[in-house]
């Protein structure tokens, strides 16, 4: 027989298989030798009170054997001779939207404007070390996308958009460990997640799909309001009647292509702010309630919300032992984001600090769908300059930016360009500026200790989503206005992180299919 429980252990003695079954034993009154097997569905960690415990979800077997599912990807058929399908952009939602194309019996041509996952590393080194901008190749652009080298998180409060188990098992199916389909905050890591995104894409050119890295799109082929294909940088067209558009929240020039080409776009209010670090230890005892995490607990994570003067500030991205990036996508601007290896075994913590905007903080909304993501150009371009006009970004420590004062030093962060000190207030707004500045003594309030000197603010943590939103209709999700343009993922402002942008790349795929089989 198999049952199904739910137990409250130790963190001790969760990592234990026979503490765990001498824990399940009790609780359900069954005799241990008679339990044959435990399977862990869910696990998480609650920390909200002074004893930590682990929750566990399980399926206990009694006198029954039990076989582990081995996870592997469908069995995808050759589509080298079907109907092609473009999708512009290799990043989640892509990548997903080419599989499920191919599970459908429709050949994917992927265009990408970066490098492969490998080749990407050296932009990547670059971008580190000597402040060089490749604006097709950086840790926004390149295949896999934003996601490949800025943590791998995998939670997605999205439920409702679609099947996440699906999407994770493809993920494991495709060499993720099989921990993802149990941690209730599942994570892979910057280290891990390339050679999966480099499986797929194998994966996708052995069954007939195309991936054309290093192949911006200028210009979209459009006859009698219908696609018509696309034209790349190298003048090379390539002819089909649909297209997924999921080039990413970073894409400018697809969106100024669009409000050239009078294709509805639309400005979208996002989130913006700051990337704080603190010391890993730190955010452990505030959050554990004790002086070390002991080997049996993960590097902590934390996540606040406050409402400050009307407007919602919160952590974003929170990185446990984790490393601070440089993301800008173009030359004269600063950008910051976080991510975590695979075992979060970094001494610092990282997590963005962003605040609401509206769509009334941006000017001429209704003429300019651009504003949005003018201002946010804007303050990145003002980093740039205070930071020395370099890839350094500027910095203050916590309590002296909440004071408004220059710090006279300060520490080696993880952000490997370097930081140089500055007055944040030059950056932002006076109204973003005020606003985190009261903000962080509210989340002080909830994490005692969290207001320190010791930790570092870093400015900006500004790509949180897209600036703008491309319209789309609910049901068919092509445009509103250009059949067979289907605008997708992040970019277009209907997904916020890996999972949400696979399960839209998929719903996009399902959809383009759809009409061509109904054509």
């Amino acid at each position: 027989m198999k049952y199904q429980y739910q137990i409250r252990l130790s963190p001790q003695e969760a990592a234990n298989e026979q503490h765990i079954k001498r824990a399940v034993s009790g609780h359900a009154s069954i005799p241990k030798e008679e339990i044959t097997a435990i399977n862990i569905l869910k696990r998480s960690i609650d920390a909200r009170q002074r004893a930590v415990k682990i929750n566990l979800k399980l399926d206990v077997y009694v006198n029954e054997k039990f076989t582990e599912e081995k996870i592997t990807p469908p069995e995808y058929n050759n589509v080298s001779d079907k109907e092609e399908i473009i999708i512009v952009g290799a990043g989640p939602a892509g990548l997903f939207a080419a599989l499920r194309c191919i599970e459908l019996g429709f050949k994917p041509i992927i265009i990408e404007r970066g490098k492969d996952v490998r080749t990407r590393r050296r932009d990547l080194k670059a971008l580190n070390i000597e402040h060089i901008v490749n604006e097709d190749s950086n840790y926004c652009f390149g295949e896999g996308g934003a996601g490949t080298y800025s943590d791998g998180k995998l939670y997605t409060r999205s439920k409702k958009r679609g099947d996440v188990d699906r999407i994770l098992k493809l993920l494991v199916g495709f060499g993720a460990t099989p921990e993802i389909m149990v941690d209730a905050h599942p994570h892979i890591g910057t280290n891990k997640l390339p050679a999966i995104i480099a499986d797929i894409r194998e994966r996708i050119i052995a069954c007939g799909g195309e991936v054309l890295f290093e192949t911006r799109l200028t210009d979209i082929l459009i006859e009698n309001n219908q696609v018509a294909g696309i034209k790349t940088l190298s003048g090379e067209s390539i002819k089909a009647k649909k297209i997924i558009l999921a080039t990413g929240h970073s894409a400018r020039d697809i969106f100024e292509l669009l409000h050239k080409k009078n294709i509805k776009i639309e400005a979208k209010a996002f989130a913006l702010g700051v990337r704080v670090e603190h010391p890993q230890e730190l955010i452990d005892q505030i959050q554990y309630k004790c002086d070390s995490r002991g080997e049996f607990l993960p590097p902590s994570p934390y996540s606040i919300v406050k409402q400050i003067k009307g407007r919602g500030m919160y952590s974003f991205c929170m990185c446990p032992g984790g490393i601070i990036a440089p993301c800008a996508t173009s030359p004269g601007e600063v950008v910051t984001n976080g991510w975590s290896p695979s075992k979060r075994d970094q001494p610092t913590a990282n997590s963005g600090i962003v605040i609401e905007l509206r769509l009334s903080d941006f000017v001429n909304v209704k003429e300019n769908p651009l504003a949005a993501m003018e201002f946010q150009k804007k303050i990145e371009q003002k980093a740039w300059l205070e930071g020395g006009s370099t890839q350094k970004v500027p910095a203050q420590r916590l309590v002296d930016f909440t004071q408004g004062k220059i710090s006279e030093n300060l520490p080696i962060t993880s952000y490997k360009p370097g930081v140089t000190s500055a007055d944040l207030g030059n950056v932002f707004p006076e109204f973003i500026h005020k606003t985190l500045q009261e903000g962080f003594k509210e989340f002080n309030k909830s994490m005692r200790g969290f207001l320190t000197n010791d930790a570092v603010v870093h400015a900006p943590e500004s790509r949180t989503s897209s600036p703008v939103r491309i319209p789309r209709d609910p049901y068919s999700f092509e445009h509103v206005q250009i059949k067979g343009l289907y605008p997708c993922g992040e970019g277009a402002g209907y997904a916020g992180g890996i999972i949400s942008a696979a399960i839209d790349g998929e719903r996009c795929a399902e959809k383009c299919v759809e009409s061509s089989q109904n054509s």
